[in-house]
């Protein structure tokens, strides 16, 4: 039998605002880490979510997994709720849906809609910036890439800027039942789903 430490690992995070998606930083004014929430040793994040960006975080020390959900060819959805300045028209909605030009680069087709009312989300600290004399909106975009700060850069795009951005699902894993700064273990079921989902199906 493995000596446990070296047993894989699965973990789901529900990361705060203001918080860096590492372990350490060697900035001359540290910030706030995962090292402050996680003891658990040699688990790594799956991708990034940004400083000022909350939500899921997927952490392993899993490397084949990890290398599938990173890599840009094998594909896999992230859902985010994106609270944006202004509300956005159906026109925009569909350019984020077709794909939109950042940088010289068209993103790929996504899923965008209106949410209907303010999702449940617990209060952001600090807050975003209120402005009486211009109202918000909340969209849910599924994306199947993570490029470099992509969301907010195509709320930008199509002229509704991103106020606050919450990464609510990986795939089929979801921040519920989670409370901010709250991790837990994935369930042997949504650890079986991942691993259909995203590694290579032996041959028979």
């Amino acid at each position: 039998m493995r000596d446990r430490q070296y047993l894989s690992k699965y973990i789901l995070f529900y990361k705060p605002y203001g918080v860096l998606c590492q372990f350490t930083d060697d900035s001359a004014s540290p910030r706030p880490t995962l090292k402050e929430y996680i003891d658990i040793p040699e688990v790594y994040s799956v991708g990034r979510l940004d400083f000022d960006s909350e939500g899921l975080m997927l952490l392993t020390n899993d490397g084949q997994l990890k290398h599938r959900l990173i890599d840009p060819q094998f594909e896999h959805t992230r859902t985010y709720w994106v609270q944006v300045e202004r509300i956005p028209t159906e026109e925009a909605l569909q350019q984020l849906r077709d794909g939109v030009l950042i940088q010289g680069y068209r993103t790929k087709p996504a899923i965008a809609k209106l949410l209907d009312s303010e999702p449940e989300l617990p209060p952001r600290n600090p807050p975003i910036r209120f402005r009486a004399s211009i109202p918000t909106a909340w969209i849910e975009l599924t994306l199947t890439e993570g490029k470099n700060r992509q969301v907010r850069k195509m709320t930008a795009a199509v002229g509704f800027p991103t106020l606050r951005l919450v990464r609510v699902a990986i795939a089929h894993l979801r921040l519920d039942n989670l409370n901010v700064g709250e991790w837990r273990s994935l369930t042997d079921y949504e650890l079986q789903e991942l691993r259909l989902k995203v590694l290579p199906r032996r041959r028979r």
